[in-house]
């Protein structure tokens, strides 16, 4: 399986790095800049076809591809002999205008927008599954009593429906993390439906390290009518089957859920469960055995599906706009809290981790149907695309938005960079991404050890 989901993440890394290098290669071609190559996949050309001045490549890792355009390093050149400027030839990268140069540096970022609006249009005009939970809440402290979090000090409470965050209705746990994840550290007006009344309530999310999101400690109400048991595990030994619904286990009201991380605290070896089915009431025993501390009975529990609304043409591409700008600005926000003391090996990952997630995604999906696959691998993908944007927009060295800096330098000074000032830029580029991808290495086998 763990093959299956490598294989799935390159190839989804591979379009989105594809997509951006698509990019610089029709930028570069319409503003007269001539590309010397163009190839899917890095490393050997393993088949190779020139067609008028481009050779077009496909080569060994298929990991997105590169485009190498005419006299892109020529600074290099003009560095190392001592020269003021780069020499102006025409039809090369340094020889075209620092506008055109502007042009090709934003399309790769710019394409992946482009592209994250064209998958989620895709998406939300044939529809997809949504599985979700809705709206009521199990307080935290309700699981792990003498804890106190931000919803209980807000005076939330356990089966509340939370129905708006921040003036922002919240349908389901989406919604609800959605609007929490984002806001740390903010007062949040949340209101909520509790015995038929709704009550208004401030909470103030605290910051997660660990990933940087906000949180208040609930979980999710789930009623415990079981959905699934999984095949040898100590629920199917039991004779416990889907459609079931637990009442009690070891003599304790089991109303959601999540009240199992409760009676597990003690670890005990046999769970009594009491269970209704086709309205009868039964009871069976479960054999439990941990690890490190922790073990499953082994079912999941239903869980709210629904199909999403279809979409017309234009209709599916002002939503897919809309839910590309909507990504582009958390994904914007989120990135602020990197510099907040969070634990940044949790929360920056490097291409080994990402790879993982999007082949994740994607075998979770396609382990429920054909059609969920497909549109889970698309919605994350589209989120991919989105944070590569941002990322190349960066005003750094090496980084498209570091040469769009020094581009716009160029023509504020109007006249060509001194090569030592590029060669400079650039080497300091390298030091700090080369440094940033051995740190996001490093947090992304920290990641794979604890899989």
């Amino acid at each position: 399986m763990l093959v299956v989901k490598i294989l799935l993440g390159l190839f989804g890394l591979g379009i989105v790095v594809f997509v951006h290098e698509l990019g610089h290669f029709l930028a570069a071609r319409l503003v007269g800049i001539d590309v010397e190559a163009f190839s899917i996949g890095w490393g050997k050309a393993l088949f190779k076809k020139k067609v008028g001045a481009v050779e077009y490549r496909v080569s060994m890792f298929p990991i997105g591809g590169y485009c190498k355009m005419r006299g892109e390093h020529e600074f290099q050149e003009a560095y190392e002999n001592q020269a003021k400027s780069v020499a102006p030839v025409p039809g090369t990268f340094y020889g075209a205008t620092p506008l055109r140069r502007i042009v090709v540096a934003f399309a790769g970022p710019f394409f992946n927008i482009l592209f994250a609006i064209l998958v989620l249009s895709v998406i939300w005009g044939i529809g997809f599954e949504v599985t979700t939970l809705d709206n009521r809440i199990v307080l935290v402290s309700d699981i792990n009593p003498g804890e106190s979090y931000p919803a209980d000090q807000g005076g939330l409470k356990t089966g509340d429906r939370i129905i708006s965050i921040n003036g922002k209705a919240t349908a389901n746990y989406h919604d609800i993390q959605e609007q929490i994840a984002t806001n740390p550290e903010k007062n949040l007006p949340i209101q909520v439906e509790r015995a038929g009344r709704t009550l208004d309530f401030t909470v103030r999310p605290s910051l997660d390290k660990s990933s940087g999101a906000g949180k208040i400690g609930i979980y999710f109400w789930s009623d415990p009518i079981i959905s699934s048991v999984a095949e040898g595990s100590p629920g199917e030994i039991a004779g416990l089957r889907s459609g079931d619904r637990i009442t009690r286990i070891n003599g304790e009201d089991f109303p959601y859920s999540v009240a199992f991380f409760r009676i597990l605290k003690d670890q005990p070896p046999v769970l009594a469960i009491d269970y209704e089915r086709d309205g009868r009431s039964m009871q069976t025993d479960a054999v439990l055995s941990y690890t490190n501390g922790s073990a499953d009975l082994g079912v999941s529990y239903a869980a709210i599906q629904f199909h999403t609304t279809r979409f017309s043409p234009l209709g599916a591409l002002i939503k897919g706009a809309r839910e590309t700008w909507k990504t582009f600005t958390l994904s914007v926000k989120s990135f602020g809290l990197l510099f907040r003391g969070i634990d940044l090996t949790q929360a920056v990952s490097g291409p080994v981790r990402i790879t993982y997630m999007v082949g994740d995604v994607a075998a979770e999906g396609f382990g429920q149907s054909i059609g969920a696959g497909f549109s889970s691998m698309a919605n994350f993908l589209a989120l991919i695309s989105i944070a590569l944007c941002i990322m190349n927009l960066l005003p750094l060295p090496v980084l498209d938005g570091g040469q769009i800096v020094l581009f716009i330098v160029e023509i504020i000074k109007r006249k060509p960079l001194h090569p030592r000032i590029i060669n400079a830029f650039q080497t300091v580029g390298v030091v700090l991404v080369f440094g940033l991808m051995l740190f996001a290495v490093f947090g992304d086998i920290l990641f794979l050890t604890r899989r």
